[in-house]
């Protein structure tokens, strides 16, 4: 298990039955990049990963 796991399990249980939109999530990122800028490259990565999720790989 990685450490990022207890965070997302966290996450689930505390917040998983809640619906949000995207827009929210992205501000939400926003504002955690503006407290710790150190995280703007992983956080660059999600956002990006999250957005291409559904595009068709050649």
């Amino acid at each position: 298990m990685y450490f990022t796991d207890r965070g997302i399990e966290e996450l689930a249980a505390r917040r998983g039955e809640e619906d949000v939109k995207l827009a929210w999530l992205a501000d939400r990122l926003s504002e955690f990049v503006d407290l710790n800028p150190d995280f703007e490259v992983p956080i660059e990565r999600l956002a990006t990963w999250l957005a291409r999720l559904d595009d068709d790989e050649d």
